[in-house]
C-alpha cells in the first residue's frame, strides 16, 4: 500500500514540474477605433522570433489589394481615429498613401491620428515593431 501511494505522490509531483508551456505564440491584433466602434486591420507582413520559434507570413504587396479587405471607414473631416495594438509595439510608423499616388507619414499621439481635412479616399498602412517582431497593418478611409 506504501509502494502505491509513494508512486502516486511521485506522479503528482513529476506532473506539476512539467516543463510545457502555459502560453501559445498568437499574431498581434491591430484595431482602428471611430467613435467607439472597433474595426479590425488587415495583417501583413508578420515576422516574429520568440524562443526556437521563428514565424513568417508574406501577403499581397500590393496596398490597394489589401485594403479591400477591409470595409472602408466612412470618417469626417479632421475626425481622429484612434489605435489598439496588441502587445504594446516599440514603434509604430503610420504611412498615409493619397488618391494621387503620394504617400506622407502622419503623426500619432496617444496612438491617435487626425483624419485629413480635405475629402476623398484614403489608405493607411501602420508599420509595427517589437523586440521580437514586426508587423504592418492596413486600413482605408473615405473622408467626407
Amino acid at each position: 500500500m506504501n509502494k502505491l501511494i509513494f508512486s502516486v505522490l511521485i506522479v503528482i509531483i513529476l506532473t506539476g514540474c512539467n516543463g510545457f508551456p502555459t502560453d501559445t505564440l498568437s499574431q498581434p491584433e491591430g484595431k482602428v477605433i471611430m467613435n467607439g466602434e472597433q474595426y479590425s486591420m488587415i495583417q501583413s507582413n508578420y515576422q516574429w522570433k520568440e524562443d526556437n520559434v521563428e514565424i513568417s507570413t508574406k501577403s499581397s504587396t500590393d496596398i490597394n489589394e489589401l485594403a479591400e479587405l477591409f470595409e472602408t471607414i466612412e470618417v469626417e473631416k479632421d475626425g481622429t481615429l484612434k489605435f489598439e495594438i496588441d502587445k504594446n509595439p516599440t514603434s509604430i510608423t503610420v504611412a498615409k498613401l493619397n488618391e494621387d499616388g503620394t504617400t506622407d507619414i502622419v503623426e500619432m499621439k496617444d496612438n491617435e491620428i487626425t483624419m485629413p481635412s480635405e475629402s476623398g479616399y484614403y489608405i493607411y498602412q501602420l508599420i509595427t515593431v517589437w523586440s521580437k517582431g514586426k508587423q504592418t497593418f492596413v486600413f482605408d478611409v473615405n473622408v467626407e
